[in-house]
């Protein structure tokens, strides 16, 4: 047999303290996610617009955030804001980042979404002498959100299990209370 010793009583003393820590986990996902959603919603509304001094700094924004590692941009806005005066707390820090980062991914999911929508319905709300509003809160939204919702939900898990990187600037969530406790 190996060295392996499972106490159940270890277990049960430090399941508190470890879902304590959930707590962060959970609300660093929320509210980054929550984020990700309303700042995807506004890069892909303004990614419709027709001029290309909009449109292609966008488009290159939304690549460049989409290409480079989400440690890389914890670790450069982290520790280079507070270069330029602008000192944020690890947590928030955090809970940018990972908005910022996966409302790119978003924005190409709404995008999706709304194009999957074929442009005879647009035609025909036009037709029927329909505002926009309406048009698209009631016609293209509601074919819209089937192919949507099951990537939005892909992508709040992927936040989730992305929220141990947090560690790296002391954000000190779920997993790494349980690496802490598992270290001592």
């Amino acid at each position: 047999m190996s060295g392996f010793d499972w106490r159940w009583s270890f277990a049960f003393e430090v399941m508190p303290i470890v879902l304590a820590a959930c707590k962060y986990t959970i609300l660093l996902t929320v509210a980054g996610f929550s984020i990700a959603m309303v700042l995807g919603l506004v890069l892909t509304l303004l990614r419709t617009v027709r001029h290309p001094a909009l449109r292609w700094p966008l488009g290159f924004f939304v690549e460049f955030v989409r290409g480079t590692p989400v440690l890389v941009q914890i670790f450069f806005i982290y520790f280079m804001l507070p270069e330029y005066g602008i000192v944020l707390p690890a947590m928030l820090t955090g809970i940018l980042v990972l908005g910022l980062h996966y409302s790119t991914y978003v924005s190409e999911v709404y995008r999706g979404g709304l194009a999957s929508v074929d442009r005879a319905q647009w035609e025909a709300a036009s037709a029927l002498n329909l505002g926009a509003g309406r048009t698209f809160f009631g016609i293209i939204l509601p074919q819209a959100l089937p192919p949507i919702v099951p990537a939005l939900g892909n992508y709040l898990i992927t936040l989730f299990k992305e929220t141990p990187l947090l560690s790296a600037i002391a954000v000190t969530e779920m997993l790494q209370t349980a690496k802490d406790i598992g270290s001592e």
